[in-house]
């Protein structure tokens, strides 16, 4: 996670003199009330299945996956999400990624744009159903406009546990700062994994401190 997920694991980490629960709200709470969204670039490569791998060979395009492939998304967004698994959680219980699979290379990109404090709380509340809006990816980067950054003497809390030029992401739970572009790529069929299907547990009791 990047923006409103990297700064609250940030602010936690600031205070774990706190029992894990009350830091974890703590940080929630006050990201939210200091709001802001970071100016940014996000490029993606979307997720081609095989299916349409091959029919896109059979029309004649066997080199379908190249750089003419990429998007880009750039603004002001509050929070960026990153997930290869659907990550389970009390406050998602299908997941905060329901739809990702361990077995078909893809990921999923969640974006929240620049909005309201009510709406951005709807967008959180929204990890609890099946309704957010992803996209189904490859490949991501994601390059914080570090000229736009903003002035940490009027916001400490923005950029806490980190320094001027760098930005907090939370990856699997750990804080990491990186001050340039991050590019994130699914290796797929590197390992093999077996176990039970990751949907049957979906009615299971699980925590996380994915937020």
């Amino acid at each position: 996670m990047f923006g409103f997920g990297g700064r609250t694991l940030a602010l936690a980490e600031k205070h774990r003199w706190m029992s894990p629960n009350q830091r974890r709200d703590f940080a929630i709470i006050k990201a939210l009330a200091k709001l802001k969204p970071e100016d940014c670039e996000i490029s993606f490569l979307p997720f081609i299945s095989s299916q349409n791998l091959q029919e896109r060979k059979v029309e004649g395009s066997p080199k379908s996956v190249s750089n003419d492939q990429w998007q880009t998304i750039q603004g002001q967004i509050l929070n960026v999400s990153i997930m290869a698994i659907p990550c389970l959680c009390s406050v998602a219980p299908r997941g905060l990624a329901p739809n990702t699979r361990l077995n078909n290379g893809s990921m999923a990109l969640i974006i929240a744009r620049n909005t309201s404090r009510p709406e951005f709380i709807k967008h959180l509340k929204r990890y609890a159903s099946v309704k957010n809006q992803t996209y189904t990816v490859e490949e991501v980067k994601v390059r914080p406009r570090t000229n736009s950054a903003p002035n940490l003497e009027e916001d400490a809390g923005r950029h806490a546990a980190a320094s001027e030029n760098n930005f907090p992401w939370n990856v699997d739970g750990d804080l990491v700062e990186v001050a340039s572009e991050v590019h994130v790529k699914l290796h797929p069929r590197l390992i093999n994994l077996y176990g039970g299907s990751m949907e049957e547990m979906n009615d299971s009791e699980v925590n996380c401190n994915c937020l």
